[in-house]
């Protein structure tokens, strides 16, 4: 049996988070290695094209670490990637998630003014925007929305209200 908290399994993602302090990436990279290994070991195969590496750094003169390598493959450092359906960005900020939302449930709001033109019930057209457009504002919203600024806020009361 193995019980460990620095991994976490979702479907087929694998988050690794290390903390380095001290400029000491020694633990970091054992870590990285033995998730490898791990995987190995249990017959799951990690595709390093697939994987990215996303390092959260707030001091004033952060260094870049050395790229990470994974299975003899270089692994790409990124800015923002998508992790269950949020984009999680370098700086903890959801300016691009809040945009990628309102850009979904814009989208959407064309098929609701189509259908209005129909002349559809009032209901059906809730139970439309509840089931297409509410669905998507309010994914994952307790993560996002109390770090939202208020611009961001504005853009999805926009959304709601029009």
């Amino acid at each position: 049996m193995i019980f460990c908290l620095d991994f976490t399994f979702v479907d087929d993602d694998t988050t690794l988070i290390g903390l380095i302090s001290g400029g000491d990436e020694s633990a970091y990279r054992w870590e990285t290695d033995h998730l490898v290994t791990w995987c190995g070991l249990n017959n799951l195969e990690l595709n390093a094209l697939k994987t990215v590496e996303m390092v959260v750094d707030f001091r004033k003169n952060a260094a870049p670490p050395a790229p990470i390598t994974l299975c003899d493959s270089p692994v790409n450092a990124v800015e923002s990637f998508r992790f269950l359906g949020s984009i999680i960005s370098q700086d903890l900020k959801w300016e691009l998630n809040i945009s990628s939302i309102t850009k979904k449930a814009q989208q959407r709001m064309y098929f609701l003014r189509q259908l209005n033109k129909f002349n559809l019930p009032k209901t059906m057209l809730v139970h439309f925007y509840r089931a297409i457009i509410e669905s998507i504002l309010c994914s994952s919203i307790t993560v996002w929305y109390a770090a939202a600024t208020a611009k961001d806020k504005g853009r999805l009361q926009r959304i709601i209200r029009s």
